[in-house]
């Protein structure tokens, strides 16, 4: 009788070391988080709701523009429920709205929903086009609440927040950025 085959990792896989090597040192850090976190919960893939916690919990500049604190305080509500009630509903499915190219592109990446590494690539990309090689938190909301189909959005609309608005507070603060 031949030895079994060793078993499949079911946890979160390092997304595509390109990407991975290309963040700040603070964003690696919120990748790890994520990937904590989906492991806790027990999903096999990280989505945007993991990367949207990590960075809520990390990130100052992340939360600035979610709002004030009463509102990143609802979004941290409706995360910290995720595995007790809101969002069993996404256990055992892949996260991905099917409506952006860079999703499909990116469904391949092991452990990675392609919503989060559509978020990923798109931020690599924010920062590439102002001229940085490393992504960093804001990148990716940026890039989150564009992709109206992601659970981040998804968590963000329920608690109140607009993404809309979101995406105006990130765009004026690089307007400002670039000017001073």
């Amino acid at each position: 009788m031949q030895n079994p085959m060793p078993p499949v990792p079911r946890h979160p896989a390092p997304v595509h070391a390109g990407i991975e090597a290309s963040l700040t040192v603070e964003l690696a850090s919120v990748v790890a988080g994520a990937r904590r976190r989906a492991l806790r919960d027990g999903d096999r893939q990280i989505d945007t709701a993991h990367l949207l916690h990590s960075l809520l919990e990390s990130d100052a500049e992340v939360r600035a523009a979610v709002g004030d604190g009463a509102q990143v305080a609802r979004v941290l509500g409706y995360l910290v429920q995720r595995s007790i009630g809101y969002g069993l509903r996404w256990q055992g499915s892949v996260e991905g709205s099917g409506v952006l190219p860079l999703v499909r592109a990116a469904a391949a990446v092991p452990g990675w929903s392609p919503s989060a590494v559509a978020a990923m690539t798109g931020a690599l990309a924010r920062a590439q086009t102002r001229g940085d090689p490393r992504a960093r938190g804001i990148d990716v909301l940026a890039r989150v609440v564009t992709d109206a189909g992601c659970r981040a959005v998804d968590v963000l609309c329920r608690a109140g927040v607009d993404t809309a608005q979101v995406g105006e507070r990130i765009a004026a603060a690089s307007r400002h950025a670039s000017r001073g």
